[in-house]
């Protein structure tokens, strides 16, 4: 699928901006989308530094699983059920029902969605862009893990047409690209570029390609966040600015129990 050459620069429409309040204490700082959950009732928004939560890094696993316990324990009784995986940057997304209390560890998915209250959907970011989705009207979400490869291969289109099989209108979601490397600080080769229609050296803004996608999708509702992971390291992780060195960040979507 190509995109406007310009896409770094412009969007097809005027597309908001939409912030992440910080929310948590120390042991999981974290920001939210605080008008999600005003306006739908959900849950959504992604860890920041110093909780590092890569889930496959040289790192003690004792160290690992207690700082994912701690990400847990924050969210109280709310969210009996916990979903993340093993990602690798393909189109895989999964759809959840009926799970049991506790982890749902997945390999090799990107995406995940569902109709469930007490249902928690993870990814880990540390530059790739947190897609955030939810359908209003029925009360499904879901949320994938977008890097440039996911995105060319059609990560967001699948996520989509998963909905859309399980009955809701793509006119009907509302989608939010959370905080993730903006299109200033990431700089690709041909090889890339040529994924998205283009030529040569490019900055790559992959917010505004899925913006573009998603409105070709029938998506009309959307949001990006202004934070840039790269930019700010103070705050967030960022593969590309620490030259892979880096930890991760864990975004996440649910809605909670009543």
């Amino acid at each position: 699928m190509s995109v406007d050459p310009r896409v770094g620069a412009q969007h097809a429409a005027p597309v908001k901006t939409l912030a992440e309040i910080p929310a948590g204490d120390a042991a999981v700082p974290r920001l939210e989308l605080m008008e999600w959950a005003q306006r739908y009732g959900v849950v959504a928004g992604i860890t920041t530094r110093p909780l590092s939560l890569g889930l496959w890094s040289d790192e003690p696993v004792g160290q690992v699983i207690g700082r994912w316990r701690a990400f847990r324990a924050a969210f109280g009784g709310r969210f009996p059920a916990m979903v993340l995986a093993h990602q690798v940057h393909g189109t895989d997304v999964h759809w959840h029902e009926s799970l049991p209390d506790g982890w749902l560890i997945l390999d090799g998915s990107d995406g995940h969605a569902t109709a469930e209250r007490g249902v928690l959907l993870t990814v880990t970011v540390a530059d790739c862009i947190p897609v955030y989705l939810t359908v209003p009207k029925t009360g499904a979400i879901a949320l994938v893990h977008a890097g440039w490869r996911g995105t060319a291969d059609g990560i967001l289109e699948q996520c989509v047409e998963l909905l859309r099989w399980r009955g809701f209108a793509a006119g009907d979601v509302v989608m939010h690209c959370g905080v993730g490397i903006c299109g200033n600080c990431y700089e690709v080769g041909s090889e890339v570029a040529v994924r998205f229609g283009l030529s040569g050296t490019v900055m790559l803004d992959l917010r505004a390609i899925l913006t573009q996608h998603a409105r070709r999708l029938g998506i009309e509702d959307i949001t990006v966040s202004p934070w840039c992971s790269a930019e700010g390291r103070d705050r967030f992780f960022s593969h590309r600015a620490s030259r892979g060195r880096d930890g991760r960040m864990v975004a996440y979507l649910g809605r909670a129990l009543g």
